[in-house]
């Protein structure tokens, strides 16, 4: 991503959540049911909406990367991981959180929720073997991504496959006026956050993997001992 394109795009997207702040917080009205408790919504839906991004452009490249070997596939694989884990870790808190105002329960095993977690352990999975994982982890990475992307589906249908707290039927097509606008800014904010953020850890990770390939390439030649 060209530096002036990045700057704008970051400095609409720091606009953009302040603005947003100002319609969950003062423009948008009160749920009648959980009270201020709903302006949770805000921020869950959206992060899940990112953790499912992060997952799936993560399951994708690793594909990619196993099929072609080619080292820019394994770096966005790599950023879009790591940022899974982050973005899985905020909407399972402020899912959490969200339960606790709905269902009164901070947790239950319910399929979605438990499916969730699963999702985001598997990611976490992911992180550690690519970190920990040595040589050739990166295959055995790939393996649980696609995992991971094949969970995102069971995710989305899980409330008409099993009977589970959350409704079968969304709540954001009834959204209206100030709540909807609100949403919707959210979740694109939340989405363009997430592409700054990929294209800043692709960048870092595309020097990282350089570098140790010239590290090899000296070591290989004996100019380092």
């Amino acid at each position: 991503m060209r530096r002036n394109l990045f700057y704008a795009a970051a400095a609409l997207c720091i606009a953009g959540f302040a603005y947003t702040q100002y319609l969950i917080f003062y423009a948008a009205p009160i749920d009648r049911l959980l009270m201020f408790n709903q302006k949770i919504f805000y921020y869950h839906v959206p992060s899940a909406f990112v953790l499912f991004s992060a997952v799936i452009t993560c399951g994708i490249s690793s594909v990619l990367y196993v099929k072609g070997r080619q080292g820019k596939h394994d770096d966005i694989a790599s950023a879009a991981g790591e940022l899974a884990v982050l973005f899985g870790a905020i909407m399972l808190i402020t899912g959490s959180i969200w339960g606790k105002a709905a269902w009164g329960k901070w947790w239950q095993w319910d399929a979605r929720l438990t499916t969730s977690l699963l999702l985001w352990m598997v990611m976490v999975g992911y992180v550690l073997v690519r970190k920990y994982g040595g040589p050739g982890s990166e295959r055995l990475a790939a393996g649980l991504a696609v995992f991971g992307l094949a969970d995102v589906p069971l995710i989305y249908f899980s409330v008409r496959i099993w009977r589970t707290l959350h409704p079968k039927t969304s709540v954001v097509p009834g959204l209206q006026g100030p709540m909807r606008t609100a949403f919707w800014l959210s979740v694109i904010l939340w989405l363009v956050f997430f592409v700054l953020m990929l294209a800043t850890r692709v960048g870092t990770a595309r020097a990282e993997r350089l570098l140790e390939e010239t590290r090899e390439r000296g070591l290989d030649e004996g100019l380092f001992e």
